[in-house]
């Protein structure tokens, strides 16, 4: 089977990685297609998968609207080129145009609800692969599984943090640190949102580098006042550097996951809502914030609470007890398809 995985964000590249790695063992060949926005092109190489840069990512409204049609060409070309069996996105708008063209089955993987984006793509698109805590209905082309995306690739079967990144940071092995992340509110779905304000962001990293090191990782450019806090390290590397991390706090969804999936206390502030970190929520594991009110408090109270780590581990191994492992259940899917789609919601 030939089998096309189009990438749109360097969290996919994660996403889809170890459900590439099985599928090639098992005879199937994979191939990549990617815009250049961030360090997707990167971590692509890093891992060693085949693929083709369709250019670099645009930003302006109008620079969207062409790359519709120019990314849409180009990975038509490739398509034509590696004659795929079947298509695998995140919710790829350009996948899944390109797949009706084709008359290839689609499947997107879905976990943000993104309607502006979901009404694009759906009617392209043969089956929606959701986490059974997304609230939407999405209609006759859902599929519910018990998860989330970040267990494709942080459950201990996959990933054992390295404690090598310490050095990377410039730290003794075991000191304290916190890391922040901020978005750049260029994306579609976050227009007319917020996160934290500048004077949120000056206020977190006066009163925090009282208490521990201070990292920031930054999707837009960095205030030249934040820039000596800039975590500078392979972007492989990031999920290590949240594994052995005291804190993290950040505007970005992904992130939060990651770090209460790693067992790290996570606070979201944000006011785009994600139901994949309500869901954490119930275990203790994220905190959830629409604005900057409240998360200095809280992020000192979690520095204060003894041997926190231990205990969030204790809740994730909860979680992780009621969720499937999420990479086994996409290669069974889709070495199945078409005849295997009835897992029905709440899959196993």
């Amino acid at each position: 089977m030939n089998i096309l995985i189009d990438i749109g964000h360097p969290a996919h590249v994660h996403l889809f990685k170890h459900f590439a790695w099985v599928m090639q063992k098992k005879g199937h060949t994979v191939f990549f297609t990617a815009r250049d926005k961030e360090h997707e092109i990167y971590l692509l190489e890093k891992h060693g998968f085949d693929y083709k840069s369709l250019g670099k990512h645009y930003k302006s409204k109008k620079g969207k609207i062409w790359g519709l049609i120019e990314f849409n060409f180009k990975l038509l070309l490739e398509c034509l080129r590696f004659k795929p069996d079947i298509l695998v996105s995140h919710g790829s708008i350009y996948a899944a145009h390109v797949s009706w063209l084709l008359r290839k089955p689609h499947i997107a993987l879905e976990d943000s609800g993104n309607m502006e984006q979901i009404r694009i793509y759906r009617p392209f698109t043969k089956i929606i692969l959701t986490p059974n805590v997304l609230k939407q209905n999405l209609g006759p082309k859902q599929i519910r599984y018990k998860g989330y995306h970040e267990l494709c690739y942080l459950l201990p079967t996959y990933f054992e943090p390295d404690p090598s990144v310490y050095q990377l940071l410039g730290l003794e092995h075991g000191q304290k640190y916190c890391l922040l992340r901020f978005v750049s509110w260029a994306a579609t779905h976050d227009k007319g949102h917020s996160g934290l304000t500048p004077q949120d962001k000056k206020t977190l990293v006066e009163q925090l580098t009282r208490h521990l090191n201070v990292y920031i990782s930054s999707e837009g450019p960095l205030p030249e006042e934040f820039s000596q806090y800039r975590v500078d390290i392979p972007p492989e590397k990031m999920h290590d550097a949240l594994a052995f991390a005291s804190l993290y706090i950040g505007e970005g969804a992904t992130m939060a996951s990651e770090a209460g999936v790693l067992g790290t206390p996570s606070i979201y502030v944000n006011s785009i809502a994600r139901d994949y970190n309500e869901d954490q929520e119930k275990y203790g594991l994220v905190f959830n914030y629409r604005n900057g009110a409240g998360v200095l408090e809280k992020a000192l109270e979690l520095l204060q609470m003894p041997r926190i780590k231990e205990e969030w581990h204790r809740r994730r191994e909860k979680m992780f007890n009621d969720k499937i492992d999420v990479t086994d259940f996409l290669v069974r899917f889709v070495e199945n398809y078409p005849g295997d789609t009835l897992f029905g919601n709440g899959a196993k």
